[in-house]
């Protein structure tokens, strides 16, 4: 059997050390990923509420008001002709 120099040692230990160090990166990056990706879902969720709530709200006014547009600016509502 050959023993390996201390040199060697410290070499093929260090290169552990930086694979061990990767791994641990990736994961902690994956679980970021996911996170993400979980909070894009819950986005995704929310846009469709609120478009489902625009959508209600256009129709209440138009029931009230009629075909038109509304400035939100004056809060004036300008009937279609």
């Amino acid at each position: 059997m050959t023993k390996l120099t201390e040199e060697e040692i410290k070499e093929v230990s260090d290169l552990k050390i930086k694979f061990n160090q990767i791994v641990e990166t990736t994961g902690a990056i994956e679980v970021q990923i996911m996170q993400l990706q979980a909070q894009k879902e819950e986005l995704k969720v929310s846009l469709v509420d609120l478009r489902k709530k625009e959508l209600v709200v256009a129709k209440e006014l138009e029931e009230k008001y009629g075909k038109g547009t509304i400035s939100l600016d004056t809060g004036e509502f300008s009937p279609n002709n």
